[in-house]
């Protein structure tokens, strides 16, 4: 067997990482004075380490990051903002998501919610933990349309099958009656099985009335099933007469949402 055939028959196994290190090796003389089982473990360890990069490529890319540049090492902790760190830090293990706990990220506009649900939602990538990112308004927009379509049931599993999904802009907007009850599907779904991040204006105290209060039949339902046990992070200012916006902090543009 030739040299060229075993580099064509890894290809074609879609070994090409170890491809290129056998070729890598063929062309340096240094490599034959190596043992074959070293030679043999490097290459195994390029391959390995190539398809963990990939994979790691291909769950942020179906994250759908609102800012997949978003880094739990660049939050800023000392912005005139009261942040736990020691939570942050926490939560950037993604033990919560073993435990199947969720996360309430509460702010202004600008305080960084998005940034920090994303640098969470990175963290989870780097685990690979399958990890989906969504406005609740696009959600909701979502499933509507899936529902005249007759595809309701497999783009309701989009957004209910993700380990880790983070909902942002959550009840910026009160949801209507038929949102409401798509809202309480997937949240059932959800339920111990995974964990959801939301980022809301809104502070917990404010969803009931958000989600229609005493008129709504789903109100209780809901909260019911996302409250317990969750861990709660609310972005407040320092001194109100100095705050920044975080697009500036985070150099983002100020088009962006947090």
């Amino acid at each position: 067997m030739t040299n060229q055939s075993t580099i064509d028959k890894l290809i074609e196994m879609r070994l090409t990482a170890m491809a290129d290190a056998f070729r890598i090796q063929l062309d340096d003389p240094k490599m034959k004075e190596i043992p074959f089982e070293d030679r043999l473990g490097l290459m195994v360890d390029i391959e390995y380490t190539s398809r963990k990069n990939n994979r790691l490529k291909r769950l942020i890319k179906l994250a759908e990051f609102d800012q997949p540049e978003a880094s739990i090492m660049d939050i800023n902790y000392t912005s005139g903002r009261k942040l736990n760190k020691d939570l942050i830090k926490r939560l950037a293990t993604c033990e919560y998501i073993s435990e199947h706990r969720n996360v309430f990220i509460t702010g202004a506009t600008g305080s960084g919610k998005s940034y920090m649900s994303c640098a969470l939602g990175m963290e989870a990538c780097k685990q690979y933990i399958n990890t989906k990112y969504v406005r609740l308004p696009d959600l909701l927009i979502d499933l509507e349309m899936a529902r005249n379509e007759g595809t309701y049931k497999k783009v309701m599993a989009k957004y209910a099958n993700p380990v880790l999904l983070i909902l942002d802009e959550w009840l910026l907007l009160k949801p209507t009656e038929s949102e409401q009850k798509d809202i309480f599907e997937l949240l059932h779904r959800r339920r111990k099985n995974s964990s959801t991040i939301f980022c809301s204006q809104y502070r917990l105290e404010g969803w009931y009335e958000q989600l229609g209060g005493d008129a709504s039949p789903l109100a209780d339902a809901i909260l019911d099933r996302i409250v317990h046990d969750a861990y709660s992070i609310n972005i407040e200012s320092i001194d109100p007469n100095k705050d920044i916006s975080m697009r500036e902090v985070y150099g983002l543009d100020k088009s962006l949402r947090e």
